[in-house]
């Protein structure tokens, strides 16, 4: 998920590494680093906290835009044993890695309500069955498409890749289409890549990994999933400028008029609803849940979570502050404030936030059925081997085939590591 988001690879637990035990103790001001709020509802929030609180204040660190900033902001933090953060935001899945390398505490199960979240957000927030970290966002990729243009050709939103490829052939036919290609999604050499190849592969009825970690690669399954996007960039179904494709660019092109179907999070439904003369497709689309080989495919699940650093010296303000921006009540006056999806069930079943985003039920779904990606130790290093091998072949430098067969090689070499 951009924004905090983002990733239908399973959960895997990670033996052989180090954990870390709950701290205990410290009061006081803390300070909480995470992803910039351009719509203002977390500072809103945490001058609430400030308030109610005024000896436990709360200061925010904004951190850098992109993941791979954070990532590497967080880490020298960690690395240097720095005590300037207390509460950080992590993407999910980072966990394992933070957990493992115990630059993040355990958080005792019995101080915070879990009952009420999303189980796959919430299985993802563990390391070896113990919980490193609280799901603060959360979010699965859906299927854009074009309401007016499906209903002239006759056609219903698909739950399949071929009944897409079908309704396709017709919508193109129409001369409203003209110039327009299929399908788009995040094809460039990034995260997003790691994410589509992972749902596509679930989509077909495979796994990239199994419970165990190990790479499942060398399948029926991981093959068709390959095949679909592949196929999709040799038969112009994707255009080939799709290959440069992260969320803006993806998100421009159908807001544009440019692409019928389009995957991807959340967050891009409220730019295309305004009505300010920037969307081309302003009351003509719709959502529903991404296709698949047989049925409705399976989404890779994207999203942030809280964590205590380790090196915090005000663990129990740090804990109470997490337990605070995690509450139902708390999430439903963020979801009133942004379109950021919340991780708690509840706030799916809210009238008024129904009504402000329609799509909520679709993502329920989504967010249901989705998959985390690994939460290997080496998660960094198996996703920029997936993002290498994966484009290469959508670029035709080197066959599925090959790509498939170095990639469960690699994958496994990255969980022996672990």
């Amino acid at each position: 998920m951009k924004r905090g988001l983002a990733v239908g690879i399973a959960a895997i637990v990670v033996t052989g590494c180090a954990t870390s035990t709950p701290e205990t103790g410290g009061r006081g001001p803390i300070t909480f680093a995470t992803i910039k709020d351009g719509t203002g509802t977390v500072p809103k929030l945490v001058e609430a906290w400030n308030a109610k609180y005024p000896d436990q204040t709360v200061r925010i660190i904004d951190l850098p835009e992109a993941a791979d900033g954070q990532r590497q902001q967080l880490i020298q933090q960690a690395q240097t044993k720095s005590d300037t953060y207390d509460v950080i935001t992590i993407d999910l899945p980072w966990n394992a890695e933070f957990a493992a390398r115990r630059w993040i505490t355990e958080l005792p199960r019995d101080q915070f309500d879990v009952d009420g979240f999303f189980a796959a957000p919430l299985k993802g927030s563990e390391y070896r069955g113990k919980l490193f970290s609280i799901p603060h966002f959360t979010g699965a990729g859906m299927l854009y498409y074009r309401t007016d243009l499906l209903a002239k050709a006759g056609v219903a939103p698909p739950k399949t890749w071929a009944e897409m490829k079908t309704a396709c052939a017709k919508v193109l036919a129409l001369p409203e289409a003209a110039g327009a290609s299929c399908y788009a999604g995040q094809f460039d050499k990034y995260e997003g890549l790691t994410v589509n190849f992972s749902e596509a592969v679930s989509s077909a009825g495979g796994e990239v990994t199994d419970d165990a970690g190990k790479p499942k690669l060398d399948t029926p399954a991981a093959r068709a999933g390959l095949d679909f996007l592949t196929t999709a960039f040799r038969d112009g179904s994707v255009p080939p400028e799709a290959i440069t494709y992260k969320e803006e660019e993806g998100r421009r092109a159908f807001q544009q008029g440019k692409v019928i179907f389009h995957r991807n999070w959340a967050y891009i439904h409220a730019l295309m609803s305004a009505t300010d003369g920037s969307s081309a497709v302003q009351g003509k689309f719709g959502v529903t849940v991404i296709p698949g080989a047989s049925g409705p495919g399976v989404s890779t699940l994207g999203g942030n979570n809280l964590a205590v650093s380790a090196f915090s010296k005000k663990p129990d303000t740090a804990r109470e502050f997490i337990k605070y921006l995690t509450t139902v009540d708390t999430q439903r006056e963020h979801a009133r404030g942004s379109a950021y999806p919340m991780t708690r069930t509840a706030i799916y079943q809210d009238p008024e936030l129904r009504a402000k985003y329609p799509y909520l039920p679709v993502l329920q779904d989504a967010i249901t059925g989705a998959r985390p990606r690994p939460t290997l130790v080496r998660y960094g290093d198996a996703s920029a081997a997936i993002q290498e091998q994966v484009y290469a072949v959508l670029g035709g430098k080197t066959s599925a085939e090959q790509a498939l067969s170095t990639l469960q090689r690699q994958l496994a070499e990255f969980a022996q590591g672990s």
